[in-house]
């Protein structure tokens, strides 16, 4: 089982070499970029090209690792003793299975994504190391070892908002998904767009590009947005020349609120746009 993208998702050959690496090692395989760079939408094209069912398992901040093993009610099964429950006898009945434990006993091979690991409590990781290394877990309350039928495709992504232990990244294999450049930006819009104008999208890209380039933006803007952006631009039908001709006192692209997400990026273009009126000295 090789991946080599697939037709609803660009691959550069950087990536298909890391996911394939991983694949054969049967490592995880850890992923970062930027937010908005397709690293949750790899799993599942991973899992569509394999031809392998997808766990998907989405971490908060209140996240525990133990949630990814199994949970074990003990309130319920407190309440049903009260209440004379038969099922109370069988403790089985009180443990909800997570999805470390799903992906262990799947019936097929699965892809388990783990997603935005950096979201949780800096022990996280470290509280996964040995089920993620072993693929086995104790289960306490039943007195039983859950193992692995065959070690799942583990797919864990992180937008850097926290540095992960290295006991953790030692296990892993590393891939950054770097922003990509016009070539391999254009193949990703010829997958989402097939047969849109090439000049709109040049235009477009010109924008884009130059948007992301300006100093002091708290945050540019990703792939997605620009997605979202021309999906815009096609449904308002805007003419291609307010883009060719755009004026340069109006720093502020049309359709501006797919690209910029924050007050404070919108008021430094306000403040491009005063500094470019302003007659020169």
């Amino acid at each position: 089982m090789r991946f080599q993208g697939t037709d609803d998702y660009v691959a550069t050959d950087d990536l298909k070499v890391a996911v394939n690496a991983a694949t054969t090692l049967r490592r995880p395989l850890l992923v970062k970029g930027e937010p908005g760079t397709g690293k949750t939408v790899l799993a599942y094209e991973i899992a569509k090209a394999l031809g392998t069912p997808l766990i998907e398992w989405n971490i908060k901040s209140t996240t525990k690792a133990h949630q990814g093993l199994y949970e074990y009610d003990a309130v319920a099964r407190l309440r049903d003793s009260q209440l004379g429950e038969a099922r109370v006898h069988d403790i089985k009945n009180y443990i909800k299975k997570g999805k470390l434990w799903e992906a262990f006993t799947a019936p097929q091979l699965p892809v388990l994504l783990i997603d935005e690991i950096d979201k949780a409590d800096i022990e996280f990781p470290n509280d996964l190391l040995q089920e993620l290394d072993r693929m086995e877990f104790f289960v306490y309350e039943t007195q039983e070892t859950i193992k692995a039928v065959e070690r799942p495709i583990v797919i864990i992504t992180s937008n850097n908002e926290k540095e992960l232990p290295d006991a953790f990244l030692r296990r892993c294999f590393f891939h950054y998904i770097k922003f990509p450049d016009r070539t391999t930006m254009q193949a990703i819009i010829d997958v989402h767009f097939p047969g849109i104008q090439k000049m709109l999208v040049s235009k477009a890209m010109d924008i884009f590009y130059e948007v992301r380039d300006v100093p002091g933006l708290k945050k540019k803007p990703s792939t997605s947005e620009l997605l979202d952006w021309l999906k815009l631009l096609l449904h308002e039908d805007m003419p291609l020349d307010v883009l060719q001709s755009r004026d340069p006192t109006k720093a502020i692209p049309p359709l501006h609120g797919a690209l910029l997400k924050n007050e404070q990026d919108i008021i430094l273009f306000e403040r491009l746009a005063f500094m470019a009126r302003r007659p020169n000295n």
